[in-house]
C-alpha cells in the first residue's frame, strides 16, 4: 500500500509563495528581454513589465480556464495551439489597456504569450516544484472546507490499474536490469511490489485481453478484427460501433470498474461510470441502442488538462521533440541497414505523438482527477510503447525511450497517489507482449491474403494490397470523436474519419457491413488478418466448413499452407475427428490428443492445445485459422501485418504479459487467459473491502 506523504514536504516554508514570486520575477525579466529583441513590442516605463507580468498571470489563472470550457475541442485538435491563439488575443487586449505599452498586432501578442508561458514553465521546473502536490493540496483544502474530514480514511484502498499496452514480460525484465524502467526497479528493490507474468489467450491482442480483464469474458473474440459469416461483416475492436457491440455481448453490468470506477484510454468501459478516450462509449458514433449512460460531462478530461496553459505548451513542445526523434530513428535504421524494419515515412512521424505524448498526457491528467475524486478503481491504457514497437521494434533505442517516458508517468502517478484523499494501490500490467520478425509480405513477396486468394482461384487484383496502417491511432480517433460534438462540416468530417478508420482498402471491411460489401480475395473467400493470426472463411457455405469439404473444393489450399515457411500451424474442423491442428510434419487431433507425425504445437507453449481447443468452440471461428511460424532459435516470427514488433497469435514473447503488484495483494500460481486475470483482480478488490455490484449500474439506451 502506498504510504502517506509527509505533510508540507514541498510547500512548507512558503514554497508556493516563493514559486509564484519566482515566476512573476522571471516573466518580468522575459518581458524586458522581449522589449529589446522583438520588433513591434515596446514598453516605455520601468514599471510596465512587472504590471504586465502580473496581468498575464491573472489572465492565465482566471480567464484561460473559463475560455477553455468553450474552446477545448479546438484546443485539443490543434495540440493546444488554438488555446494559445486565444490567450494571445487576450494578451493583446489586456496589454493595450496599460498606458505606454505598444503591441504591434496579433502575431506579436502570440509570440509574447508563448515567451511568457515558456519562461513560467521553465522556472517551475527549475524550482523542482511538484505540480501534482500543489494540485492535490489545494483541492484537499477546498474539500475540507465543504466536507467532513472523516470518511476517506474509512474507505477501502483504491486501485490504479495502469496498462502498458504491448509490453511483454521478457522486455520488462531486461528494461529493469538495464535501467530503462527505474520506477519498477525501485519497487522491486524496496520489496514493495512483486513482478510476475501471465499467459494470454490465443488471440494475444488488446481487444480480447482488455475485454476479458474488464468484463470477465472474451468469448468469441477471435482477433483485433474478424469476420462474422452470418452477418457478412468484419468486426473491428477499434471501430466505435463494433466496440460497443462487443461490450454489449460481454457486459453484465458488473465489470471490474462497475460502481464508481473510471476507464481511461481503453477499448471497453468495464462498466465504469466515468470514461474518456474509450472506444465503446463514444457519443454520436455508437448506435443509441448500444450507448451506455455515463455521468461524466463530455470532454471533462480534455478540459481538465488544457485548462492549464503550461500543460498545453509542454505537450506541444514534447510532441515536436517526438516527431524529430521518430525521423532521426528512421533515418538511422535505414543508414545502418537494420532488419527487420518497415517504411516509416508519410504522415506517420506526425501521427506518432498522438499516442506517445498527447493521449498519454490527457490520460494521466484524467487519472489525477480520478484520484482527487476518490474513485475506487481506475483502469488506464498507455498505448505509446505498442505503437512504436510496431514500427521500430520491441527493444530498439527509440522504443525504449518511449518506455522510459511511460515509466516516468507511472512514477508521477505513484507519487500523486500518496496525496489523494483515499489510499491507493498502484498495479502495472500489460495486455500482451510482442514478437519481432520480418513481415510476411516483405519476406515472401506477397501478403497472406494474396497467397490464399491465389490458391483459391482469385486473381492478384482481387487480393488485398496489404498496405500498412500509419499508426495505432484508436485512442486519438476516440479523442477526435469525443471532442467534436457539434454538427458543423469540420466535426462531421472528423467523425467520418473515425468511422472509416477500420475501413481502409487493405482491410476487408466497410462501415455498413452490408451483404456483399466485404472484400473477397477469391470468389466466396474472405481473409482477415490480426497480427500473427489469419482467418479464412468460405462464404458460399453456412456455418463452419469442414476439412473434407475444403480438401474437395480447394485441393491445393491446405497442403500449400502447411508447407509455407511463414505458416506455423492451421486449425480446421474435421467431420470425423473434430478440431485438428495441421503442421508441416504432423497433426494434432485436439478432441482425442492423438498426434500423427511431429506435433506442431510444442514451440507455442504448454497451453497451446487448450487455448486452440477453446477457440474452436467459438460461434464465429473461421473455417481455417492460420498462426504464423515461430522460430524458437531466433525468437522471431513473421506477422501477417506489416509490422516489426507484432502480436495477435501464439509464439514467443507476444503470449507473455506481466503484472507488477503490491506484495500484499497475493498473485496465484500460473494465470492463463484474460478471464483468469479478471478473477485475480476481482479477488483483490474483494480482499480490500470493495463491495461487488450485484445489479447492473447502467441501462442500455433504447
Amino acid at each position: 500500500m502506498t504510504s502517506a506523504a509527509p505533510k508540507g514536504r514541498l510547500l512548507r516554508g512558503g514554497r508556493a509563495v516563493a514559486r509564484a514570486v519566482g515566476v512573476w520575477i522571471a516573466v518580468t525579466g522575459a518581458l524586458r528581454l522581449l522589449d529589446v529583441l522583438l520588433p513591434g513590442f515596446r514598453m516605455t516605463h520601468w514599471w510596465q513589465p512587472a504590471v504586465c507580468a502580473l496581468l498575464f498571470g491573472l489572465l492565465a489563472a482566471v480567464v484561460w480556464p473559463l475560455v477553455m470550457r468553450i474552446a477545448y475541442p479546438l484546443a485539443f485538435l490543434t495540440f493546444g495551439v488554438f488555446g494559445f491563439l486565444l490567450l494571445g488575443a487576450g494578451t493583446l487586449a489586456v496589454f493595450r489597456t496599460v498606458p505606454g505599452v505598444e503591441v504591434a498586432g496579433f502575431r506579436t501578442a502570440v509570440i509574447v504569450t508563448l515567451g511568457m508561458a515558456a519562461v513560467g514553465a521553465l522556472i517551475s521546473s527549475v524550482l523542482a516544484v511538484d505540480e501534482d502536490e500543489i494540485f492535490f493540496r489545494r483541492a484537499a483544502r477546498r474539500r475540507r472546507r465543504h466536507t467532513p474530514a472523516t470518511g476517506a480514511a474509512d474507505q477501502p484502498p483504491g486501485v490504479l490499474f495502469l496498462q502498458i499496452d504491448g509490453l511483454g514480460y521478457d522486455t520488462v525484465r531486461r528494461a529493469i536490469r538495464d535501467g530503462d524502467m527505474p520506477t519498477f526497479a525501485a519497487w522491486l528493490a524496496e520489496d514493495s511490489h512483486a513482478f510476475t507474468r501471465w499467459h494470454t489467450d490465443w488471440s494475444s491482442q488488446t481487444g480480447a485481453s482488455v475485454c476479458g480483464i474488464l468484463h470477465g469474458s472474451n468469448h468469441d473474440i477471435l482477433g483485433f478484427r474478424w469476420y462474422e459469416k452470418d452477418r457478412d461483416h468484419v468486426m473491428a475492436c477499434a471501430h466505435p460501433a463494433d466496440a460497443a457491440e462487443i461490450e454489449r455481448r460481454h457486459s453484465d453490468g458488473r465489470g471490474l470498474l462497475a460502481g464508481d470506477g473510471a476507464s481511461r484510454g481503453n477499448l471497453f468501459s468495464g462498466d465504469a461510470a466515468h470514461v474518456s478516450l474509450t472506444m465503446s462509449s463514444i457519443p454520436l458514433l455508437v448506435p443509441k441502442k448500444l450507448l451506455r449512460r455515463h455521468r461524466d460531462r463530455l470532454g471533462a478530461g480534455y478540459y481538465a488538462y488544457f485548462a492549464n496553459p503550461v500543460n498545453a505548451l509542454r505537450t506541444f513542445a514534447v510532441a515536436l521533440v517526438d516527431v524529430f526523434r521518430e525521423i532521426s530513428a528512421s533515418v538511422r535504421q535505414r543508414r545502418a541497414g537494420v532488419v527487420p524494419r518497415i517504411p516509416r515515412g508519410g504522415w506517420y512521424p506526425l501521427a506518432r505523438p498522438g499516442t506517445t505524448v498527447i493521449a498519454r498526457d490527457i490520460v494521466v491528467s484524467a487519472i489525477l482527477g480520478d484520484m482527487l475524486a476518490g474513485r475506487p478503481v481506475v483502469y488506464a491504457d498507455f498505448l505509446g510503447y505498442d505503437e512504436v514497437a510496431h514500427h521500430s521494434g520491441i527493444e530498439r533505442f527509440d522504443t525504449l525511450s518511449v518506455l522510459r517516458s511511460i515509466d516516468q508517468q507511472v512514477a508521477r502517478l505513484h507519487r500523486a497517489s500518496r496525496l489523494a484523499p483515499r489510499r491507493y494501490h498502484v498495479v502495472a500490467l500489460s495486455d500482451h507482449g510482442q514478437t519481432q520478425g520480418q513481415a510476411f509480405s516483405q519476406r515472401f513477396g506477397e501478403t497472406i491474403e494474396a497467397y490464399v486468394g491465389r490458391l483459391c482461384g482469385g486473381s492478384p487484383s482481387t487480393a488485398s494490397s496489404g498496405k500498412r496502417r500509419q499508426a495505432e491511432s484508436w485512442q486519438i480517433n476516440a479523442a477526435l470523436a469525443e471532442a467534436t460534438t457539434s454538427g458543423g462540416p469540420i466535426a462531421r468530417r472528423l467523425r467520418a474519419r473515425v468511422e472509416d478508420a477500420e475501413c481502409a482498402e487493405d482491410r476487408p471491411r466497410t462501415t455498413s457491413g452490408a451483404p456483399g460489401a466485404v472484400t473477397r480475395v477469391a470468389p466466396g473467400v474472405v481473409v482477415v488478418v490480426s497480427g500473427h493470426l489469419a482467418m479464412v472463411s468460405f462464404t458460399d457455405h453456412e456455418g463452419r466448413v469442414e476439412l473434407e469439404t475444403i480438401e474437395r473444393e480447394f485441393p491445393d489450399l491446405l497442403p500449400s499452407l502447411v508447407d509455407h515457411a511463414g505458416v506455423g500451424f492451421l486449425l480446421v474442423r474435421s467431420r470425423e475427428f473434430g478440431p485438428v491442428v495441421l503442421g508441416r510434419d504432423g497433426l494434432h487431433r485436439l478432441a482425442t490428443g492423438v498426434v500423427i507425425g511431429e506435433d506442431p504445437l510444442p514451440p507455442y507453449g504448454p497451453h497451446a492445445a487448450d487455448l486452440i481447443r477453446r477457440v474452436d468452440t467459438f460461434p464465429h471461428c473461421a473455417d481455417v485459422m492460420i498462426n504464423s511460424r515461430y522460430d524458437p532459435d531466433s525468437d522471431q516470427a513473421s506477422p501477417f501485418e506489416t509490422h516489426v514488433g507484432s502480436h495477435g497469435g501464439l509464439g514467443g514473447p507476444q503470449q507473455r504479459g506481466f503484472v507488477v503488484h503490491p506484495r500484499e495483494l497475493r498473485f496465484p500460481g500460473e494465470v492463463v487467459g484474460a478471464e483468469a486475470l479478471h478473477r485475480v483482480f476481482r479477488g483483490w478488490l474483494a480482499e480490500l473491502g470493495h463491495v461487488p455490484v450485484e445489479t447492473p449500474v447502467r441501462e442500455v439506451v433504447s
